[in-house]
């Protein structure tokens, strides 16, 4: 009996020994992510949406019109200890996204998967353009697939496990990703219809799923209350942005596409095989409510036209799943071979699209890779039809230029009509451009209607004498007797934005700024 003991421990010791090297590499990988994010992530200038998490960061709320708090309050505590740097602004995005990999190749173990399925997933979301381009640019965007797989987690653990007190940890996670992104309401949506379409709707006789949402709510609760207390402001921003027709509609097959460019062309039948087993593979089908919430997600996302990238953060527990069962197809010695071979071909063409979302290059070094790409880049909106690079790196540009043309208007004035002299931008790339660059020049923070600077107001300018960007003379005329043309930005041909006219303008027609304040409004 104590030889067949011995003799059972030493594969237990050897399965150990396997998995701690195994999650050594994947540590390894996720290393040399993120220091492969570091490196490159100072190469352009500060992308349009970063002025205005780090502008947010800079009046602490409980929420925003166009975001929750929890990225702002982060980008805050960021700064305060590791500066203003590229780098420094993007190293929570190049983090979240480096774990990521970890995130992954755990939930791959909790499926099943040995060495190479663990490897071979976190494979799959190193190269990923998405997840690159989520640990590339400060964004909403560089923690939601965590928490999405923060939630996935802990529903695999519940139904693997048979512990319903699992639900109590999906809620936390759950509620502190409503306060990172709104879209957590949509995969918690599809966990619910995944539930209710599979053996697992008996949880909901159990009290610790009730615990959860309300753990979920409970941590959501500061936001919500913002929201009721500010009329809503977010839907009625998706109402505006809807009723304009900004967004580029796509048709199914499109939709479908971009969504295989979005996690790599190759790791398409990876995320597909994993997806097809949770509906009908004997060892994942118990966790069939993840293929459901996925479904759940593509379908309410294509019927309400959201953006392709939408989907993006749902892709690493179908590469998990897809690891696993291609391991298991790959489990014999004549196959062995295709598993190295699998991993090269991928790493190698991930590094061929890694230049698509990663400044690898100088601008006009990309332009000429591009007509080397096999598929068009896409575009999300209308407006960015336009720009000679792809929206993700032409709103990297243009903004020193923008902010040096606002100071040749403020040097203008007096230093008695400094104080009371505001600076008035239309949207909030503008305006965080100048918050943020326009401290070198000495620039006030700006004023706008635009989103969550319309809720700061006017502070205390009168509107006698405004600096405005980017409008008409004529419309500038009907509010101020004497409007002086300062000059227009200086050309830059990499830029979304760019020849943004300055104006200075004195002796107000409309009385005081705060009686025109709600007319400025612009939520869109």
């Amino acid at each position: 009996m104590a030889t067949a003991a011995r003799s059972l421990a030493v594969p237990a010791r050897e399965n150990e020994s396997l998995f701690t090297t195994s999650m050594a590499v994947i540590w390894a990988i996720t290393l040399a992510k993120l220091l492969f994010h570091v490196y490159f992530n100072n190469r352009y200038g500060y992308f349009r949406d970063e002025f205005n998490y780090m502008s947010c960061g800079d009046h602490p709320a409980w929420g925003y019109v166009d975001q929750p708090p929890l990225i702002p309050l982060l980008i805050h505590f960021c700064r305060a200890v590791l500066g203003d740097s590229l780098r420094s602004i993007r190293f929570i995005p190049a983090l979240a996204s480096s774990l990521l990999v970890v995130q992954t190749a755990v939930i791959t173990r909790e499926l099943g998967g040995k060495a190479f399925a663990l490897l071979l997933s976190a494979v799959t979301v190193v190269i990923a353009p998405q997840y690159l381009s989520n640990g590339s640019l400060l964004g909403t965007n560089c923690l939601e697939p965590n928490l999405w797989m923060g939630c996935a987690y802990f529903v695999i653990l519940a139904i693997k496990r048979n512990d319903p007190r699992y639900w109590v940890w999906f809620g936390v996670v759950a509620g502190l990703g409503m306060e990172e992104k709104y879209s957590m309401a949509l995969f918690g949506f599809g966990i619910v219809v995944g539930l209710l379409l599979t053996e697992q709707r008996r949880v909901f006789l159990s009290k610790w799923i009730w615990l959860g949402g309300l753990a979920a709510l409970l941590v959501f609760l500061p936001n919500l209350l913002w929201n009721m207390h500010y009329h809503w402001p977010f839907f009625e921003l998706m109402r505006n942005i809807r009723g304009e027709g900004r967004d580029v509609v796509l048709p199914a097959g499109q939709y479908f596409f971009q969504q295989t460019l979005l996690v790599h062309p190759l790791t398409a039948p990876i995320w597909i095989t994993g997806l097809i087993a949770f509906f009908f593979s004997s060892r994942l089908k118990q966790y069939r409510v993840l293929g459901w919430s996925y479904l759940t997600c593509h379908m309410v996302l294509f019927v309400l036209h959201g953006k392709n990238y939408y989907l993006a953060p749902s892709y690493p527990m179908l590469l998990a799943a897809g690891s696993v069962i291609i391991e298991s197809a790959l489990d014999h010695p004549r196959r062995a071979w295709l598993k190295p071979a699998i991993v090269l071909l991928l790493l190698a063409s991930g590094a061929y699209l890694a230049p698509v979302v990663i400044p690898v290059f100088s601008p006009d070094k990309f332009i000429a890779y591009t007509h080397y790409l096999p598929f068009k880049l896409p575009h999300m909106e209308h407006s960015h039809e336009r720009a000679v690079l792809p929206q993700w790196y032409a709103d990297q540009f243009g903004w020193e230029e923008i902010v040096a043309e606002t100071a040749q208007a403020w040097n203008r004035l007096s230093p008695e009509e400094r104080r009371d002299c505001g600076i008035f931008a239309q949207d909030y790339g503008q305006a965080g451009a100048i918050d943020f660059l326009g401290r070198r020049y000495g620039l006030p923070p700006a004023l706008s209607g635009h989103q969550s600077w319309f809720l700061w107001g006017p502070r205390g300018y009168s509107g006698n004498c405004m600096i405005v960007l980017d409008d008409k003379r004529e419309a500038l005329e009907r509010l101020w007797t004497h409007v002086e043309y300062v000059g227009t930005s200086a050309d830059n041909s990499y830029a979304l934005e760019k020849q943004i006219p300055v104006f200075l303008c004195k002796g107000s027609k409309f009385g005081l700024l705060a009686e025109l304040w709600p007319k400025v409004k612009r939520w869109r």
